[in-house]
């Protein structure tokens, strides 16, 4: 019997270390990280910058809490100002607390425009957290069973249909649309080109807030610092984690013109927010990104990728998709496939699936072209050996 509760299943093997993009376990062999700790590791492993960060920051300070000023968390907020357009934010420790500090903002926003019971118009597959208010948010029943009653409030639309959301401007109680620029968890879905800008407009003409969820999507995920960055379009709000730390749990939630005065003293608050380790470790994170121009090596890349899986998978009738942007990369088999998270692994790459039968790649974005190459023929190989066994 084992000390843990049993939320996860039964895990694979695990690793003793890791350096750039491989990890090694216990017998020293070598894995080429094509998930990234689900997209949280996108400088890769034992990053000096942010393994120099922490260490000089743990030998100084760890802990104090947000009753004081925090050096190294307002040099953090300034430089998430820089990249994102976006004019303040709030730290606390995970995509899930970021993404209810969104609602939490927005069902305000509402209050403070006198209506009494705000709604927030969410997207069918979404995937915004497990806690009770973003697992409500969330598009997906599965992960929903045995936990109601869910918080009320939300109005689901599907996602990526623009009429859906038109058809909303009459009623009175919707005061936010919250959705993922690119849907993770679901299978990685991409939006038509524009949507977005749409959206934006909408929210414009009806004065609702548009909250974007980039916990997965964020920190150069997809080919921009930001998914929304792809449409020239500023958000009211969005949330944002998993890359931000690589590996230091830490989530933020920024806000942008009228959303940004929502929140005064004793509406929100994190014990552990933005403390001084995370927010130097997140700080190396932001500059790194930037000054190695991560970026569009991501955008580069991740064309390469899906290019290449295209041309090699076209002949494969078990794949029914290929989609993605930057590096996060999804394909879609007519199956479920999630055998083929060993079988990839057995050829030393690390892949998860997701939605049941799509491959899902988030690779760190440090990987160069041979890696990306290696990430190509062992996923390639494996689909083709799924898709026609012996």
């Amino acid at each position: 019997m084992t000390a843990l509760m049993n939320t996860y299943g039964t895990p694979a093997e695990g690793f003793s270390h890791g350096k750039g993009a491989y990890l090694y376990d216990n017998n020293d062999q070598r894995f080429l990280d094509a998930i990234s700790g689900i997209g949280v590791n996108a400088l890769g492993h034992a990053h000096p910058a942010v393994s120099e960060a922490i260490k000089d920051q743990a030998d100084k300070l760890i802990h104090t809490s947000n009753l004081y000023s925090i050096e190294k968390q307002q040099l953090l907020a300034e430089a998430l100002h820089r990249v994102s357009g976006m004019d303040n934010v709030f730290f606390g420790n995970s995509g899930a607390e970021a993404n209810e500090a969104a609602i939490k903002i927005a069902r305000l926003y509402g209050h403070q425009h006198g209506i009494e019971n705000p709604h927030i118009v969410v997207m069918e597959s979404a995937f915004h957290g497990r806690t009770i208010a973003t697992l409500s948010a969330s598009g997906n029943s599965k992960i929903q069973t045995g936990f109601g009653p869910l918080v009320s409030g939300f109005i689901r639309v599907p996602y990526g249909d623009l009429t859906a959301l038109e058809a909303l401007t009459s009623n009175q109680e919707v005061v936010a649309v919250f959705m993922e620029p690119l849907q993770g968890e679901a299978g990685v879905n991409v939006l038509p080109s524009g949507f977005l800008k749409s959206v934006r407009t909408l929210c414009d003409n009806n004065s609702w807030l548009m909250m974007l969820d980039e916990v997965q999507t964020g920190n150069g995920r997809t080919g921009a610092y930001f998914a929304y960055q792809h449409e020239g379009i500023l958000p009211d709000i969005v949330a944002t984690a998993k890359g931000l730390g690589n590996g230091v749990p830490i989530g933020a939630c920024l806000a942008h013109g009228k959303a940004a005065s929502v929140f005064g003293p004793g509406n929100h608050g994190s014990t552990f927010g933005g403390n001084p380790l995370c927010s130097a470790a997140a700080l190396a994170v932001v500059e790194t990104i930037e000054t190695d121009e991560l970026c569009s090596h991501a955008a580069t890349l991740g064309e390469y990728m899906l290019t290449a899986f295209k041309e090699q998978l076209a002949d494969t009738d078990q794949v029914a998709d290929i989609r993605g942007k930057g590096l996060m990369i999804g394909i879609e088999l007519k199956q479920p496939c999630a055998e083929l998270v060993h079988a990839i692994r057995e050829r030393g790459v690390l892949i998860n699936v997701a939605s049941g039968n799509v491959i899902r790649m988030l690779p760190p974005l440090i990987i160069d072209q041979q890696q990306a190459d290696t990430i190509i023929a062992a996923v390639t190989a494996a689909i083709k050996a799924f898709a026609q066994p012996s």
